[in-house]
């Protein structure tokens, strides 16, 4: 563990309006493109984003994603991309992920541009992969971080505020998940896997500061309708912040978490940062932190919605028979759960979970409303 490894976008750019500078970039790195787009991105920008890569002379081939990450979705846009010299996802996590595996199966660059602050997927070298039922199936690394990431935070704020809850939720793990990593001496995910660096330590931990001291302000802020510092601040610490620090110094049992509660049918309906926040209590509760630091996640999750209990991801009634399932899920050998500095089996882990959803159900109870 003696060699360090450091990864991250070449290209990061935030601002209100810098969606008309795609095509800009686009063109400084080839003269034909495969644009990737959510359907809703495809009703509302998709001319704008054609004439803004027709002007600077970018030919493009433009596909609607198909709704999920899966082998034939990359396979599908994959065939498209073929003599492409650059690949742009416009949209949500999983067609950002579509669009980095198969730039990397055509050789192509990379250009994401997240319409959402829901995940920190626009910064990172890795895809996820699920099933055509949305069940995560595995991560593929593309050994190269995009070239640009274009964050047009007037857009992100016009989508409703809980894909940014969401994306403070999958940030919100980056410190904890990245101090699991640090206390089992586990590799990042650069390349085939390194030692973390100071810098990448430090992003992590300025991550959650940031969230700490921005989160809720950004949160009222952003539904109200508001672009302020704030919210500025918040769409960095969930996209940039949170994906350089994931990937240079990795996950642990919020993510596990969170891909072995896909294994039941309810948790389909929320967002991958909702399921992520719950996912940090577990993880909280597997190590056995501070009471204080655990309260402290619960009462920031719940004060911008993120689900703290099992009732929240419509687990109410979830049998202990489901949540052993849960637990062999999370047991996977490829599971990022081995990296929790603990000895691990599917009844801890699956207790973990039910203690969870116990200590933010007694918190909520006993809190004081604020007068």
């Amino acid at each position: 563990m003696l060699t360090r490894g450091y990864g991250g976008p070449l290209r990061y750019v935030q601002g209100p309006g810098v969606l008309a500078d795609l095509g800009t970039y686009a063109a400084g790195l080839g003269n034909k493109a495969l644009l990737l787009v959510d359907g809703f991105v495809e009703k509302t920008y998709g001319e704008t984003l054609r004439a803004s890569l027709a002007k600077a002379g970018v030919e493009t081939v433009s596909t609607v994603f198909g709704g999920e990450s899966t082998d034939a979705e990359v396979t599908r846009c994959a065939d498209l991309g073929r003599g492409a010299a650059v690949v742009i996802g416009v949209g949500g996590g999983k067609t950002l992920d579509t669009g980095k595996i198969a730039a990397r199966e055509v050789g192509a660059r990379i250009i994401t541009v997240p319409t959402i602050a829901s995940t920190d997927s626009p910064t990172s070298s890795i895809g996820v992969i699920y099933t055509a039922d949305g069940v995560y199936d595995r991560v593929e690394r593309c050994y190269r971080n995009p070239d640009v990431v274009l964050v047009d935070s007037e857009i992100i704020l016009r989508a409703p505020v809980r894909f940014l809850a969401a994306g403070m939720g999958d940030a919100l793990s980056t410190w904890f998940e990245a101090r699991s990593n640090f206390e089992s001496r586990s590799k990042n995910y650069i390349a085939d896997g390194y030692a973390p660096t100071i810098v990448g330590a430090q992003v992590a931990r300025a991550c959650h500061d940031t969230l700490m001291r921005d989160g809720r302000a950004a949160y009222l802020a952003a539904k109200a309708g508001c672009l302020t510092e704030a919210v500025e601040n918040i769409i960095e610490a969930n996209t940039l912040l949170s994906g350089l620090g994931f990937e240079n110094c990795g996950v642990s049992a919020a993510h596990g978490i969170h891909d072995a509660l896909t294994v039941l049918e309810p948790t389909h309906h929320f967002f991958h940062g909702e399921k992520v926040a719950f996912g940090i209590i577990g993880l909280l509760v597997l190590e056995n932190r501070a009471p204080q630091e655990i309260e402290e996640a619960i009462l920031f999750c719940a004060d911008i919605g993120l689900p703290v209990r099992l009732a929240d991801l419509g687990l109410g009634e979830v049998s202990d028979a489901d949540l052993m399932r849960v637990g062999e899920t999370a047991m996977n050998p490829a599971s990022v759960i081995h990296s929790v500095p603990r000895t691990l089996t599917a009844r801890i882990v699956a207790d973990a979970i039910r203690t969870a959803d116990a200590l933010a159900t007694d918190l909520l109870a006993r809190r004081r409303p604020v007068s």
